[in-house]
C-alpha cells in the first residue's frame, strides 16, 4: 500500500468535522492525562526541539511567543519580526546594534509602552542602554 499524504490529510478532516460532538471538550475532560502526554513528549524530543530553537524559523517563533507572552501587541507579528530583525541602528542613540547571545548595551529591544494594553504598544527599536533610560 502507498501511503497518499493528501488523502490521509482529507480523512482525518473530514474525520474531525463528522465527529466533532464526540470529541468536544477533550482536553478539558482529561487535562491531567494532556499534562502528562505533553511531559513525556518534551522529554522524548529535548535534542529535537533544541536543533529547532537554532534555526532561524525557530529563533523567530520563539522571539514572537515572547512578545506575546510580554504584552507586546501588534497587528501583525510577522511584519514587527521582520523590521526588528532588519533594524541596523537605535532610533534614539544611532548605536549598531547587536544579536548577541548575552546581553549587552547594544543588544536589539523592542520598545513597548507598558500601560496601553487595548492597542499596538510597540514604540521603536532600541538599544538595551537606550531602552533601560526610557523607562
Amino acid at each position: 500500500m502507498v501511503w497518499d499524504k493528501e488523502k490521509a490529510k482529507q480523512y482525518k478532516k473530514e474525520y474531525r468535522e463528522k465527529n466533532k460532538e464526540k470529541h468536544k471538550g477533550w482536553r478539558e475532560n482529561n487535562k491531567e492525562k494532556k499534562r502528562i502526554y505533553d511531559k513525556e513528549y518534551r522529554e522524548k524530543n529535548k535534542e529535537k526541539e533544541r536543533e529547532y530553537r537554532q534555526t532561524e524559523a525557530g529563533k523567530k517563533s520563539m522571539r514572537i511567543a515572547n512578545w506575546k507572552q510580554q504584552g507586546i501587541i501588534f497587528h501583525d507579528y510577522e511584519l514587527l519580526y521582520d523590521i526588528f530583525i532588519n533594524t541596523t541602528h537605535c532610533e534614539l542613540c544611532n548605536c549598531e546594534l547587536t544579536v548577541d547571545r548575552y546581553t549587552t548595551s547594544t543588544t536589539r529591544c523592542l520598545d513597548h509602552d507598558h500601560t496601553i494594553t487595548d492597542t499596538e504598544n510597540v514604540r521603536n527599536i532600541l538599544c538595551i542602554a537606550c531602552n533601560t533610560k526610557r523607562h
